[in-house]
């Protein structure tokens, strides 16, 4: 029976390896690392006394391929969020909070509501977001959205999350391509989402529970150290640490599912994104509930500060700095000291009481540099042929580098998999 080997176990492996085994497929899953998850993973933290993410990641209700893996996996629930599309911001110099609410349909009525729009919204604004959405492909949002209130207020901290990039040098066009698929379908696909508990409980574990029900091999802890290809597209063996190798059939697949630093290692030829972005986030443990800006709304934007999102589960308030490659040495402390005064203004807590514990977390590599340069380097799932594919939120998915983006290029690679020749 043809089998197909997924190498690298984060949320493009996962996806891939699901949609394999949902198919009948033979799968073996690799990674390198002692658990699932890659960037998208979770740890109990001693000095914090519970368990935090790496960081925190936004779920939009019109991320489709999201929905259709957790239904897989049997985890569809392990997602929050309010019932209607509400998402809160609040301007940390001034204290002036308001609300984006978009209604349920496709006719965006809600741009001419003051209480559903951000600030200062105008014509000029309607003008500029048809310029996002037809956006040519050297463009970045830089170019097309104007300056005012409302590029400080709703478009700078939407980007940010987004594409891990300022406005300056994020591409427009992966931008375009969510704002099509969330805002132009209406409130409806518009309403944030996070986890549960936690990102391995709701993305991970479930995954890996299904797969191994389906008679799926998951190998934790093994590094490929490279692949003898053959001369027909496809791989003859795996070769992994310690000099073992795998041989393949003639049948078999291999789907390379690695962030883009290790696909150069294992693929020379393969063209990648030059350069990373790097996400600051800051989990703070406050001593009760924390509390909620717009009830059921299990988030904020910050305005004018350092930190640009804070996200609530429980007593943890985890803040989120983006595009934070000026961050990655900065200490611990330090950030901590300049975060915590506007979190407890975003939250209306008192900023002179004791900072309450802390943990931070620097990822160095959240993300490839979403430029437009890097954009023209995002290689084709299928560069090598049938036998030998790509995944992962770098490849040409047409979206940014978001577990969204993730999923859908796991699931494209699978279906090429499945495919004969």
């Amino acid at each position: 029976m043809a089998r197909t080997h997924v190498i690298g176990a984060g949320m493009a492996g996962l996806g891939a390896a699901v949609a394999l085994a949902r198919a009948g497929r033979a799968v073996t899953l690799w990674e390198a690392a002692p658990r699932a998850g890659g960037r998208c993973r979770s740890h109990h933290d001693a000095k914090l006394g519970c368990v935090i993410d790496n960081g925190n990641h936004l779920v939009l209700s019109g991320n489709g391929a999201v929905a259709d893996y957790l239904a897989t996996i049997g985890a569809a629930d392990r997602l929050v969020g309010p019932a209607e599309a509400c998402v809160p911001f609040v301007d940390i110099a001034s204290g002036r909070r308001w609300a984006v609410r978009p209604n349920r349909g496709r006719l965006p009525w809600w741009l001419f509501s003051a209480a559903r729009r951000p600030p200062g919204f105008g014509w000029a604004d309607v003008a500029a977001s048809l310029r996002v959405l037809r956006a040519r492909p050297g463009a970045t949002l830089g170019e097309l959205l104007p300056a005012g209130p409302t590029r400080a207020g709703f478009w700078e901290p939407l980007v940010l999350a987004v594409m891990n990039a300022p406005l300056a040098e994020a591409a427009a066009r992966p931008m375009a391509a969510v704002l099509r698929e969330t805002f132009g379908r209406g409130g409806v696909a518009c309403r944030p989402l996070v986890a549960r508990t936690s990102l391995a409980d709701t993305f991970v574990d479930p995954a890996l529970a299904w797969l191994a029900g389906r008679g799926a091999e998951v190998k934790l802890g093994r590094r490929l150290q490279g692949l003898e290809r053959n001369g027909d597209g496809g791989v003859a063996a795996l070769r992994l640490d310690g000099g073992e190798a795998v041989a393949l059939g003639a049948e078999d697949r291999v789907i390379v599912a690695v962030p883009p630093w290790i696909a150069r290692t294992l693929l020379p030829d393969c063209p990648v994104p030059e350069g990373d972005s790097a996400i600051v986030n800051v989990h703070f443990r406050l001593d009760g509930p924390a509390p909620e800006p717009v009830p059921g709304v299990p988030l904020v934007g910050l305005v004018g500060a350092a930190a640009h999102w804070v996200f609530l589960r429980g007593d943890i308030a985890s803040v989120t700095i983006s595009a934070a490659d000026d961050l990655a040495d900065t200490a611990a402390e330090a950030i901590i000291a300049t975060v915590w005064p506007e979190v407890a203004a975003a939250l209306g807590l008192d900023a002179t009481a004791d900072v309450p514990p802390a943990r931070v977390v620097k990822e160095r590599r959240a993300t490839f540099r979403q430029t437009p340069a890097n954009q023209a380097l995002r290689p084709p799932a299928e560069r090598y042929g049938r036998r030998l594919l790509l995944a992962g939120d770098w490849t040409d998915t047409g979206l940014p580098a978001t577990i969204e983006g993730s999923l859908r290029s796991g699931r494209r690679a699978a279906a090429l998999a499945l495919q004969n020749g």
